[in-house]
């Protein structure tokens, strides 16, 4: 079931071009939104989340329309946002922070709202910690109660923005277990940087650059984008930037086959950078 329909959307910073055109289509599940710095995938968070108005283009979320007053209050209960900087308040136990942000989504009942906070504690694993202050939490327990802030209301959508950044990797197994539990029956949007993140995730991806859309598909179809490219060599290749040395001490060249290179299994990232280069030699030529 689609979720969210998106037509035509753009936004401008003065002459800068941050959205151009977008069209994409969001179903249950877990979706990646990948692209390097500037690719506009904030913005395009941002709109969906209705922090943002765009210049052009639509939003439908559910069937209904943020830019109508009356339907944007709709489509804000629905709707669950962990932005890239939070800015939980400091000073306040996890508990207490929970408690007024329940308050700002409109569960007024005390008894509704004390069940609520529970809940979403017990989701993302803080229940110990409710008593606990925001600044004394770890930085992966903060992206939590981020996430349970989010799922306050048990929204249709939720929208999360680079949220395992900083994690270290067991706090970011954590948070991906969380995530992909909580697309078992919800419309969740992930952006991200980490390619790993997508592979272990999501069900679709979507890669953004320069305000654009270049690719919606799985992620075996991101890395198939690379099949008959990535090559395995004993020794450095010539006139290629696009190579690295791995940990077993072979030669990876993305791109043309290099002397005595053979083939290899292409990954996610190599459909990537092979995607982002075909995508900049575009934005460069028009």
């Amino acid at each position: 079931m689609t979720t969210v329909t998106v037509s035509g959307l753009s936004k401008r910073y003065g002459s800068m071009i941050a959205l151009d055109a977008v069209d994409m289509t969001i179903g249950v599940g877990v979706t990646g939104l990948l692209g390097p710095n500037g690719a506009g995938k904030s913005t395009f968070l941002r709109c969906l989340a209705t922090a943002l108005g765009p210049d052009d283009g639509t939003i439908r979320i559910h069937g209904f329309d943020p830019s109508v007053q009356e339907q944007r209050t709709e489509v804000r209960r629905r709707i669950g946002y962990l932005p890239q900087n939070p800015g939980l308040y400091p000073n306040f136990t996890a508990y207490a922070l929970l408690d007024y942000v329940a308050v700002l989504k409109e569960i007024t009942d005390t008894r509704q709202r004390r069940a609520e906070v529970r809940r979403v504690l017990d989701e993302v694993e803080l229940t110990d910690r409710a008593r606990t202050k925001v600044r004394k939490l770890s930085g992966g327990m903060r992206q939590r109660l981020g996430l349970a802030q989010a799922l306050l209301g048990d929204p249709e959508l939720v929208i999360l923005d680079e949220p395992t950044v900083g994690l270290d990797p067991e706090q970011r197994m954590l948070f991906r277990a969380l995530v992909s539990r909580i697309g078992e029956r919800r419309t969740v949007l992930l952006s991200t940087h980490q390619t790993e993140d997508v592979g272990a995730l999501c069900e679709r991806v979507v890669v953004m650059s320069g305000g654009r859309v270049v690719f919606q598909g799985s992620p075996r179809e991101l890395a198939g984008i690379a099949a008959g490219q990535v090559w395995l060599s004993e020794a450095p290749p010539r006139g290629s930037a696009a190579y690295w040395r791995n940990a077993d001490g072979f030669y990876r060249t993305i791109g043309r086959q290099p002397a005595g290179g053979e083939a290899a299994r292409p990954t996610i990232e190599d459909g990537y950078l092979l995607l982002l280069g075909s995508a900049v030699a575009v934005e460069v030529t028009r």
